[in-house]
């Protein structure tokens, strides 16, 4: 029933001596993916750890670091609307100017904000404002994460979320 068109040889040479095979000409995509990841992983992985810089020895000075500060810049709005700055409680109305003198001794540093949760937002803009006409030019806001037991006491390290410009 079968039947041949042509003059008999194959295409591909003489199949009848290697009993029909063919050599396949495809690429297997799944072990060069599997070889791409691991090598991906790997660089990953080791990359952090090549982050060494040129090894330097430095001068030795008795100069003191420019720009330390000996405490953070905490501004507090209390519960019953007073305010705070560090651990001494100040009139609104002399906010500006202490800001400003504190500024003039220390530099220009972050300042961080803190106000309740239950504080009218337009308190806490108003301390905001209050601090950027005193001329810092950073201020963050300070939150406390989930999770976290409550202090009340202002924060030696704070933890700070920066405020948009």
């Amino acid at each position: 029933m079968g039947v041949s068109l042509g003059s008999g040889s194959s295409s591909y040479g003489d199949d009848d001596e290697d009993g029909g095979y063919k050599p396949v000409a495809d690429i297997n995509i799944t072990p060069m993916v599997d070889v791409m990841l691991v090598l991906l992983i790997i660089f990953m992985v080791a990359a952090p750890l090549m982050v060494a810089g040129v090894p330097v020895e430095l001068p030795k000075t008795s100069a003191v670091k420019l720009g330390q500060t000996k405490k953070p810049m905490v501004v507090t709005l209390t519960p019953e609307g007073s305010l705070q700055l560090r651990e001494e409680f100040i009139p609104r109305a002399d906010i500006v100017t202490r800001l400003m003198a504190v500024r003039a001794a220390e530099g220009d540093t972050v300042v961080y904000v803190r106000a309740g949760k239950n504080q009218p937002y337009g308190d806490v803009m108003e301390i905001l404002g209050r601090v950027g006409e005193a001329g810092f030019s950073r201020v963050s806001l300070l939150a406390q994460p989930l999770g976290a037991p409550r202090d009340t006491a202002p924060p030696s390290q704070p933890a700070a979320q920066p405020a948009p410009n």
